[in-house]
């Protein structure tokens, strides 16, 4: 015997000794017990009868005999039992307890029976007393049923005092008394609860040794306690056990078995189960589906998983919404966005959506997927009619997503509900703002919404102002982007890679690289670290410069970081290579990375074609055709095209044919950019027989001209005088839906100019200005066609009008004046003007430098000439023969 059993055992017998005692020496209080019953039993007040002289006398034991004689009524026994503990305080023994539940219970009382149990276990009386007396009252006075100790069972359970009715149920079994087995299943439901698989399993051996014959209700407690312990083959020896034992059962017990075996992994095991379901008479439900989906979803088999959740809806069962979770999202993860959008739909119409977080997922999947933004609108604009409020998360997507579509209207009608529905503010929606006007080229707009921003109170990140520099350094206003710079560093927002490398991007555009330099040093310093794409926008910076030395000494120091080139790397420094007339060494640089193993793309390999055509060396850049096809780099459409554009400059029209017929050959057509190159050079050589019939190859061919296009015919016949037909390749371009841009309409322009109508070359500028189509260039044509016309004052007033416009003079524009104020001598107006130039900021290039150079010499100041010539040197700028040609016819 189990020792604290046989303790537990001594003591009960002791108890049971002392309260006999008791119960014999109540002999010599009989005439007091008498009246006791008889104030009980009367209709007399027990306020008033049972008076101090009673109330004094009265002990347990004679409480205990009163119960016992009032057994007949137990009603009136638990009147009187109350009555002593309200109004006399009188402290009721643990045997009045029991003696007056059994009699409840007899009498089929069980809710009077139920509290008084609570409050007997409120006095924290250890188990095994309560059970001593329980017994005792139960065998002495021979009740006659048990239902009393299965309540004592039940409220230690209710009490949470799981392991004390286990003592109990155990105490039972010991004295030959079985309890019911709805007590049996709460206790076993209870030792779950509390995870006590172990003694689960232990009790329900103990009932089948004494004798308790199991009910479905135990057994799914069995089957549950096994799958936790992960005994899978015991739960279906178990199940097979039941099933032979003939007892009629649901589907909720195999049910337990699927559910073990699905979050056990062993999901395969339980689909077989389900499907021998229909075999047994019964029919999967919501629960074995539901089970299943989420197992299935557990291993990653998320398609079968959907195909249950259509089964299950061809049931018309409806699944729960964490199952729908599951399996959108894991088809979401899966990349198959498609059919989550679809079962989405499906289980919508049935009321069952998952929950916002997925859904939010789901949303932000489909919106990076090409082509599923429509979708995407489409489950968001469905939001609120399944119940679902959109949060900040949802807005932010969505807004994102328009942003990058270029869907900047949709996203601001978007924000503008966020804000009449008053969803939360974040800073998140406003950086997608902010980027998607900045990468339309409207970064005004942008920094009033940034503006916007501050004023709501929130603080902008650093991809806020890396969102605005970047804008700003895109259109080329690199001063703005540098004071966001400093403004950003200024409020302690650290700049990260992408701030430093769009900022380093802006100075190079500008061809600023002593400050694009500088900005990368401040970064390194401050311990950001340069990715690939940071130093190969610095290395094209460096070639496009034509400082080809400083950009191979970046490659080296990419590579010593651990940093890997790519094709964009190799591609700058081959076409800064070509652009200074090293074509050479750029082909030796080319070969020497294939000799290495590096990997070239036809990008890189039209860089090089592009120096050796510019260079007239149209052999060698065949032969280089030659080898990128044996090394199984294809040609396409770009290389092609540099190849006749080459052959065009150099007017190799046996080679242009060559080309031509390998493109046919290989299944490819020009392109409206090899169209437009060919109508540029025909027509730049006055061939216009030729670009019309290019023109009638390009359109039967199903290529259609684009602005450009038309633009470059419209040039030649206005070069050549037509402008009748040039009006009529303008009217066709309108009725095509095409807008003519600036290039267009200066084509115009000029010819006005060339031939002197400047009263409609006016008029048309004027007309452009409105559309906001003028710009320096064209404002230069007609200072040009008014110095022709030695309208010079005129030509001053466009000057001024210019700023009042908005658009500012460049070097031609002060060149041309300049030289026209030397032609006629006026040195003095020519020097004046040389000299406003300067102060509005401008840096004269060489061109302007010569102009000047050449008007002083016509104009007989040699000394001015020469002192411009020391300046010109002093600046860096390259003196060309032009200008000594000046200099020495002056001289």
């Amino acid at each position: 015997m189990n020792p604290s059993l046989r303790r537990s055992w001594h003591i009960r017998h002791r108890r049971t000794i002392s309260t006999t005692r008791k119960f014999n020496n109540q002999g010599n209080d009989k005439n007091f017990i008498a009246t006791l019953n008889e104030i009980v039993r009367s209709k007399r007040s027990w306020n008033i009868a049972l008076n101090s002289t009673i109330s004094t006398r009265l002990k347990s034991h004679h409480v205990e005999q009163i119960l016992l004689q009032t057994l007949d009524d137990s009603r009136l026994a638990l009147r009187f039992f109350n009555f002593l503990g309200l109004h006399k305080n009188f402290y009721h023994s643990t045997m009045s307890f029991c003696i007056l539940i059994h009699s409840l219970v007899q009498s089929n009382l069980y809710w009077p029976a139920t509290s008084l149990l609570q409050t007997l276990l409120q006095r924290k009386v250890n188990p095994s007393f309560v059970f001593d007396n329980l017994l005792d009252v139960y065998k002495r006075f021979n009740f006659g049923h048990t239902l009393g100790f299965d309540l004592l069972i039940q409220n230690y359970v209710q009490d949470r005092r799981v392991m004390d009715s286990v003592l109990i149920v155990r105490l039972m079994m010991e004295h030959s008394l079985v309890p019911e087995l709805k007590t049996l299943s709460s206790v076993l439901n209870g030792l779950i609860r509390i995870r006590r698989f172990d003694l689960v399993l232990q009790l329900f051996d103990n009932a089948l040794t004494s004798g308790v014959k199991p009910d479905e209700y135990i057994y799914t407690a069995v089957l549950k306690s096994l799958c936790e312990l992960k005994d899978f083959e015991k739960a279906k020896e178990v199940m097979n056990w039941v099933e032979r034992s003939g007892i009629k059962v649901s589907v909720i017990l195999y049910n337990i078995l699927i559910h073990g075996l699905c979050k056990g992994g062993r999901v395969w095991e339980a689909v077989g189960i389900k499907s021998l379901l229909l075999t047994k008479g019964l029919n999967a439900d919501t629960v074995t589906y539901c089970s299943l989906i989420l197992g299935l979803c557990k291993v990653n088999e998320f398609q079968l998983a959907r195909r249950l959740v259509d089964e299950m809806l061809g049931l018309l069962l409806v699944p729960r919404e964490a199952v729908v979770s599951s399996v959108v999202d894991g088809l979401r993860r899966e990349g198959d966005c498609v059919a989550a959008y679809r079962l989405v739909d499906m289980t919508g119409k049935v009321g069952v959506v998952p929950n916002l977080f997925v859904y939010n997922a789901l949303l932000n999947s489909l919106c990076k997927g090409r082509g599923k933004l429509d979708e995407a609108e489409s489950l968001f604009n469905s939001m609120e009619d399944k119940g679902l409020c959109p949060n900040s998360v949802t807005y932010s997507i969505m807004i994102d997503s328009f942003c990058k579509q270029g869907r900047l209207d949709a996203a601001v009608l978007l924000y503008n509900r966020m804000l009449d529905n008053e969803v939360e503010l974040t800073i998140y929606p406003y950086n997608s703002l902010i980027n998607g006007y900045c990468k339309a080229g409207k970064c005004s707009v942008a920094e009033s919404i940034f503006n916007e921003m501050i004023d709501k109170g929130l603080t902008p990140t650093v991809v806020t102002y890396t969102s605005l520099i970047d804008g700003y350094c895109k259109e080329r206003e690199v001063q703005k982007a540098f004071r966001l710079y400093h403004e950003m560093t200024g409020k302690g927002i650290s700049p990260n890679t992408f701030t430093f490398t769009a900022l380093i991007s802006g100075f190079c555009r500008a061809h600023m690289m002593v400050e694009a330099s500088k900005i990368f040093d401040e970064m390194v310093k401050m311990n950001v670290t340069p990715t690939e794409v940071t130093y190969n926008v610095l290395i094209e910076g460096h070639c496009k410069d034509g400082n080809t030395i400083k950009a191979f000494e970046l490659l080296d120091e990419m590579l010593k970081k651990g940093l890997i080139p790519d094709t964009y790397t190799y591609r700058s420094l081959i076409t800064g290579l070509c652009t200074k007339g090293q074509v050479s060494e750029a082909k030796e640089f080319v070969d020497d990375l294939q000799n290495q193993r590096h990997y070239l793309n036809e990008m890189c390999f039209s860089a090089l074609l592009h120096g050796y055509c510019k260079e007239g060396r149209l052999k060698d850049a065949l032969t280089t055709t030659d080898e990128m096809i044996e090394k199984g780099i294809n040609m396409d459409l770009v290389c092609y095209g540099v190849l006749i554009n080459g052959t065009l400059k150099h007017h190799d029209w046996k080679y242009l044919l060559n080309i031509m017929k390998e493109m046919h050959d290989r299944g490819m057509k020009p392109d409206e950019v090899i169209y437009t190159s060919m109508l540029d050079a025909y027509g730049k050589v006055g061939d216009l027989k030729k670009a019309f019939k290019c023109w009638d190859i390009m359109v039967s061919e199903g290529c259609f001209p684009n602005v450009v296009t038309y633009t470059v015919m419209i040039n030649n016949l206005c070069k050549a005088g037509l402008v009748d037909k040039a009006e009529v390749f303008y009217k066709e371009m309108l009725a095509k839906g095409l807008t003519p841009n600036q290039f267009t309409y200066s084509c115009f322009l000029d010819y006005l100019t060339s031939e002197g109508y400047m009263v409609e070359a006016k008029q048309l500028h004027d007309a452009m200005l409105k559309g906001y189509l003028a710009n320096t260039v064209t404002y230069n044509i007609i200072i040009r066609g008014l110095c022709r016309l030695d309208q010079i004052q005129e030509a001053m007033d466009i000057l001024l009008e210019m700023e009042d416009n908005g658009i500012f003079p460049d070097c031609v524009s002060y060149s041309t004046i300049i030289y026209e104020f030397c032609r006629r001598g006026d040195l003095l107006g020519a020097r004046g003007l040389w000299e406003s130039m300067l102060t509005n900021g401008l840096k004269p290039d060489a061109v302007a430098y010569n102009l000047f150079i050449y008007g002083c010499c016509i104009a007989g100041e040699m000394s001015k000439a020469f002192e411009l010539r020391d300046e010109m040197i002093a600046s860096g700028l390259k003196v060309t023969r032009a200008t000594y040609a000046s200099l020495i016819h002056g001289t």
